[in-house]
């Protein structure tokens, strides 16, 4: 049960209906960025009577929402293996999101608690089912926004990816391609963590600066000024690659395949420059076979397969954060009405670091 909320201020006692945005597909997009002719803002009335609230369900209002490049590929229409199901046309659209505790009917939850939902609304208010919901701790000394970016999806992601399925050793050489975004640039600061040689990929020279001086980076080159990729890993990996964090997939894969060393892990948890085209238009990897007698793992994953690490994952993290070992960046959106808007940035070289959208200030 979902909808969108209105109103600038806070929910009063006593206030039984709001008149509520959320965001809806009305329309499938195979291919290219979805517009406005597939993605709809509506207003619906939400009711918020403690009578209305089935059990076990609270209402919240929306105080973040993480926008991340998985929700692009709920929006083809084509169940390709891809992740989630695809959304339900004219229903409101989901993501992972922060919100503020309203209206309660589980003991668990009172108003004002702040709590995390993996698949929230992406709305301004809404009524769910509580099974999801996770508290957040405001006193913990973590910024709000860092729960959906270092501890939330991409951190998780990137530590999957590092510390699970990568694994490198210390002094190992780490590759980490889209490496300011939402997911690379704790990829990267994790790697260093352990002691490796890394090195990242990214679409300007701003970023470039900003991997070096604010996230550790030993290394980065801009993919965009580099005409072959296979010259830009030679230079950087004089002594090849022994991890591989792919957010990209496409050509820079294949040439990474090139300067892969001997039982080189490469864990892929994106392919960002494929997402937007149907699947006979996707670029394919014709060195496949150095994986062979590199004895090369080259693993998929999604996070929701690991979840019963987020306990571990999230203790660590947030060591890290109170040692001032991981540091975020993030670029902020402000309303929900900015939806469309900051998806489609996530697809461009636009954005820095992990794109939110402040719902509630």
């Amino acid at each position: 049960m979902g909808g969108g909320g209105g109103g600038s201020g806070e929910v009063e006692e006593g206030v039984t209906v709001v008149e509520s945005r959320e965001w809806f597909l009305s329309a499938y997009a195979p291919e290219g960025l979805p517009t406005s002719d597939h993605l709809k803002l509506r207003t619906v009335s939400l009711s918020l009577s403690v009578d209305s609230i089935p059990d076990q369900h609270v209402a919240l209002q929306l105080l973040w929402i993480s926008i991340d490049p998985y929700l692009r590929t709920r929006m083809t229409g084509h169940e390709d293996g891809l992740y989630f199901p695809q959304f339900t046309l004219n229903e409101v659209i989901t993501a992972f999101g922060m919100a503020r505790v309203i209206r309660s009917k589980n003991s668990k939850f009172t108003e004002g608690d702040i709590v995390l939902h993996p698949f929230a609304p992406v709305a301004e208010y809404c009524v769910v089912l509580s099974d999801f919901l996770r508290k957040a701790d405001p006193t913990a000394g973590i910024a709000l926004p860092d729960y959906l970016s270092c501890l939330g999806v991409p951190g998780f992601a990137a530590w999957i990816g590092i510390e699970v399925l990568g694994n490198p050793k210390p002094g190992s050489n780490v590759f980490v391609s889209a490496a300011a975004g939402g997911v690379g640039m704790f990829a990267g600061q994790l790697a260093k963590i352990k002691g490796c040689r890394v090195v990242g990929s990214t679409g300007s020279d701003e970023k470039v600066k900003l991997l070096k001086e604010e996230f550790g980076y030993d290394e980065a080159f801009n993919y965009n000024k580099e005409t072959d990729f296979d010259v830009a890993l030679s230079k950087y990996f004089p002594n090849g690659i022994d991890a591989y964090l792919d957010n990209v997939g496409g050509k820079m894969l294949q040439a990474v395949l090139n300067h892969v060393n001997k039982g080189a892990r490469i864990p892929v948890c994106g392919m960002i420059s494929q997402y937007n085209k149907i699947w006979t238009e996707r670029e394919g990897v014709r060195n496949l076979l150095n994986i062979v007698g590199k004895e090369v793992k080259i693993e998929g994953f999604i996070i929701g397969s690991y979840l019963d690490r987020w306990g571990e994952f999230a203790k660590e993290m947030e060591g890290h954060i109170k040692e001032g070992k991981i540091h975020s960046k993030h670029k902020i959106y402000n309303g929900i009405e900015s939806f469309l808007e900051s998806l489609a940035s996530i697809f461009s070289s636009s954005n820095v670091g992990k794109v939110l959208i402040q719902v509630k200030p």
